[in-house]
């Protein structure tokens, strides 16, 4: 059975220059009502690595270090149906888009989109990049190897290298 699922506010502050995209949560960070909360997710992980965080800080925590180093987090789709959690069982002809018009508008500040997944730069391709006019052309994209346990192609050690990519960024 499908069940409609509605995404999360972003992550973010307004000196964000970075913003990292997922697909749409999975059930348990819905019932957790958190970002990458099934336990066996390596965005945190990955990203206490890169920022010299402490990888076993509460959620609100976490979310600090993420906005302290001008990042900001965020899903592609605002609402969709699923059965599940893996992002192959979308139901696309309900998926609706976050408004990205509205939050580049209102977050000047973000120059570069990682994708946290090969799925979130799909849906972001099918359904934003079409509705985003020439103002947005300063925007920059990357891809990213999900951090999903779903995605096993990849040791953590891997993942980690990969998404070294962000530390670049963040210098620039």
């Amino acid at each position: 059975m499908n069940s409609f699922l509605v995404g999360f506010k972003p992550i973010i502050s307004i000196n964000a220059k970075i913003l990292i995209l997922g697909s749409m949560p999975s059930s348990t960070s819905i019932k957790l009502q958190q970002y990458y909360g099934h336990p066996r997710n390596t965005f945190w992980p990955i990203m206490s690595t890169l920022l010299n965080e402490n990888s076993d800080n509460n959620y609100s925590s976490r979310k600090d270090w993420i906005i302290s180093n001008n990042i900001a987090v965020w899903d592609v789709l605002q609402n969709c149906e699923r059965t599940g959690s893996l992002d192959a069982n979308i139901n696309s002809s309900t998926a609706k888009a976050n408004d990205f018009t509205r939050l580049f508008n209102d977050y000047p500040n973000i120059k570069q989109v990682f994708f946290n997944g090969k799925l979130a730069e799909k849906l972001y391709k099918q359904y934003v990049l079409p509705s985003l006019n020439n103002q947005y052309n300063y925007l920059t994209y990357y891809y990213l190897p999900s951090t999903s346990p779903a995605y096993a192609a990849l040791k953590l050690e891997q993942k980690i290298e990969a998404w070294k990519v962000i530390n670049q960024s963040m210098v620039k």
